[in-house]
């Protein structure tokens, strides 16, 4: 019986996460009352039970218990019982928007004020011990639905090794502003600009044409090359400490050429070489 319990911020994919492992083949409940909990996974493990995977849906709003969730789960595993914790996550500003663009009212906001952000700052305060405690945490501030299967596929399908971290590499260009969450950026404007090529001036680095003129000189290689090891360099020591976003970001004018090919280049040479996320946008080309 591999049995998971689904749980974090509202706004934070919880939802979307229990939808993919039903699809995945997972016997799921969600929002069943804290006292439940245990009388649930009693009945799942009686002899005799077809279900061989579970999954259960906490949500803070399920129950004015909710504090005491860890309580139970920790006796529970005390008395031998199996289980998993996959936290869904997000930022601050990020649950701000989602719940402005669906206009619904946080359900932990106070009455004196109904404000967004004094229920996501209260439900951070009752998660606080939960979020400790996960297996996995799993933030899709910037991951798109598609992204975010994936990763669930790689923890609970495929049961590939997981390390709460999800590099994003993002190409941009500098006449359009750093990008706000970015945490380490490159410039490639040392690169010849693929602009002043008429031919290739109203292409972009998606197109086979940019590619091979900027991968044709040889700094371009080298430029990947080095940036390839200071990563594989620090993304283990930035797991160690516990980072859960990465964000990689490659720069040149306009955010449509160099930039945008060099992305493409780091995301294939990235892919599935490590236990981490990884996810590749261009935030300039339209």
């Amino acid at each position: 019986m591999r049995f998971v319990i689904v749980t974090g911020m509202s706004g934070g994919g919880k939802s979307t996460a229990m939808r993919m492992l039903e699809d995945s083949g997972f016997f799921c409940v969600d929002n069943l009352p804290v006292p439940l909990i245990e009388k649930f996974m009693e009945l799942l493990m009686m002899p005799n039970n077809e279900i061989s995977k579970a999954a259960l849906g906490l949500d803070v709003r399920a129950d004015q218990s909710f504090g005491d969730a860890m309580k139970i789960l920790n006796k529970m595993r005390q008395n031998g019982f199996v289980f998993e914790i996959l936290f869904m996550d997000a930022s601050d500003a990020t649950l701000m928007k989602r719940y402005k663009e669906s206009r619904r009212v946080h359900p932990l906001a106070t009455p004196e004020d109904n404000r967004i952000e004094s229920g996501i700052r209260r439900e951070r305060e009752i998660l606080t011990a939960m979020k400790k405690q996960a297996d996995y945490i799993i933030d899709t501030s910037k991951l798109l639905t598609r992204e975010l299967k994936e990763e669930i596929d790689r923890i609970f399908v495929q049961n590939g090794e997981y390390n709460n971290l999800i590099v994003s590499i993002v190409s941009f260009g500098f006449k359009h502003g750093i990008p706000a969450d970015a945490d380490l950026v490159f410039d490639v404007r040392f690169l010849p600009n693929p602009f002043y090529i008429d031919e290739l001036k109203y292409l972009t680095g998606l197109d086979q044409g940019v590619q091979d003129y900027v991968m044709s000189f040889p700094e371009a290689g080298q430029f990947l090359d080095r940036l390839e090891d200071m990563l594989h360099f620090l993304i283990p020591n930035y797991i160690k400490e516990g980072k859960y976003q990465l964000v990689v970001a490659i720069g040149c004018t306009g955010g449509k050429h160099r930039s945008v090919t060099l992305a493409n280049e780091l995301y294939g040479r990235m892919k599935d070489k490590g236990n981490y996320g990884l996810t590749l946008s261009h935030r300039d080309v339209k």
